[in-house]
């Protein structure tokens, strides 16, 4: 294994040398191509200036030299071992351990490493908050509709799957930020940003100024979500169906009241929303049922806590920060958990009719034990193929879902870096995201071997 883990971080360094050959040839050859005139014609500057800037800029990058120099100069400075080159472009000696350098943006003027090292944290924040949702939503209910195929969730889990996934990215964050982030409709959530210039002044966790008040907090959430809880485990299937649709009914009714005192919508939303909430509370699906009105009973629980504070209430770092990753989590990993979702159902499906499965059936193993013991770990395979491709994915939907919602990551930084035509970023962000992209794969090729014994890479 260690032997296998060494030759693949060996091969990373030719495959990185690669990516970044070729996203440095499609600039280089693009129209304007990589040179000095490009970087300054747009800006309005007397001839005298235009001409110093034109100067500074071939003497420290190196802009005046043919393409292939440029880009082994580029390599140069970010490679620890090679030749040491001074302010003036001037090369001086070779040096084993010369250190890092990638350089200076020409857009921002500052270090790339530094921009980096801003941006880099922000989009592995969404990645690493969007990936484990995808992976649990997506395995709940790939699981739930191969286990009951031709059932009624199977074919409404199917078809909701279908539609998400059919939904572009773009498209959806839009209609985030106009229904839910818009005056015109529900001002819930921040339209964009990662948190208020005041949350940078706020204490970290929620501060509240009487005691009292968090005692109500707690007691009313406990009650609520416990009651709600108790209900969608205990009731029967009438009970709870007519619970949810008041529940739904009275929601949509004040969420339309919110918009418009038309009666007209106040009647479709009401209705809409009583007809969604009875579905969930009548369903068979235990954990659905669960969380759906566990969340109910939460939310609940806070609107009376809030109504009934007599205190100030500052939400603090943590809290306007969750506040404003829910739209873009939500713009990210939808489509990728109705995906994942369609893949578990059928891998799940082909496995239960394995022969194995059959034999286990045959000996008298229940059919939980075949399902989470021996099915659902050979099922695993392909969903961890994709996850190798999943980062990478998300890395690319970040740069759409960055840029809606006005999150200064490294998929925002990206799209500024080409249009400012920025050797120096964009060639430093392509060997980033190759690097994680590579990192992915061979994470996945371990958990080939930990998912299936059978596989060795000794």
């Amino acid at each position: 294994m260690y032997t296998y883990l060494l030759r693949r971080c060996l091969f990373m360094i030719p495959t990185l040398l690669g990516i970044t050959l070729v996203v440095f040839s499609v600039m280089a050859f693009s129209p304007g191509g990589l040179s000095a005139q490009s970087l300054v014609d747009d800006q309005n500057l007397e001839p005298q200036a235009k001409k110093a800037l034109q100067d500074y800029y071939n003497r420290r990058y190196g802009l005046d030299l043919p393409a292939p120099l440029q880009y082994l100069r580029w390599l140069n400075n970010v490679s620890p071992i090679g030749f040491v080159i001074d302010e003036n472009g001037h090369t001086q000696q070779f040096s084993l351990w010369k250190g890092s350098d990638l350089g200076t943006s020409f857009r921002y003027g500052r270090p790339v490493s530094e921009l980096l090292k801003e941006r880099v944290p922000i989009t592995l924040l969404l990645n690493i908050i969007t990936i484990p949702l995808i992976y649990i939503v997506a395995i709940a209910i790939g699981v739930r509709a191969a286990t009951e195929r031709g059932s009624t969730f199977d074919m409404s889990a199917s078809a909701i799957m279908l539609a998400l996934w059919s939904i572009p990215t773009m498209l959806a964050g839009i209609l985030l930020i106009g229904f839910f982030a818009s005056n015109q409709y529900w001002p819930w959530f921040p339209a964009g940003g990662l948190s208020q210039r005041e949350a940078l002044m706020m204490p970290f966790l929620p501060h509240w100024e009487h005691v009292s008040d968090v005692v109500v907090l707690g007691l009313s959430v406990l009650a609520s979500t416990a009651v709600f809880v108790f209900i969608s485990r205990r009731a029967s299937p009438l009970i709870r169906t007519s619970i949810m649709a008041f529940t739904g009914g009275f929601l949509g009714v004040v969420m339309a009241a919110q918009v418009s005192d038309g009666l007209l919508l106040k009647i479709i939303m009401g209705n809409t929303l009583a007809f969604i909430f009875s579905v969930v509370g009548y369903t068979r699906y235990i954990a659905l049922r669960v969380l759906f009105m566990g969340l109910i009973g939460l939310s609940f629980g806070i609107t009376v806590a809030i109504f009934f504070q007599t205190g100030e209430f500052v939400p603090g770092f943590l809290l306007d920060r969750i506040w404003h990753l829910v739209l873009p989590i939500l713009c990210l990993s939808y489509s990728g958990f109705a995906f994942l979702a369609k893949l578990t159902r059928s891998s799940v499906l082909e496995n239960l009719q394995a022969d194995y499965a059959r034999t286990a059936r045959a000996k008298g193993v229940s059919e939980h034990e075949i399902l989470w013991r021996h099915v659902f770990r050979n099922s695993l395979l392909p969903l961890i193929t994709v996850s190798a491709t999943l980062l990478p994915g998300l890395l690319g939907g970040s740069v759409i879902v960055e840029s809606l919602f006005s999150i200064e990551g490294m998929g925002k930084l990206a799209v500024e870096a080409v249009k400012g035509r920025d050797k120096e970023l964009v060639l430093s962000i392509t060997l980033i995201s190759g690097l994680l992209t590579l990192a992915g794969y061979l994470i996945a090729d371990i958990c080939y071997a930990i998912a299936d014994p059978r596989i060795s890479y000794d």
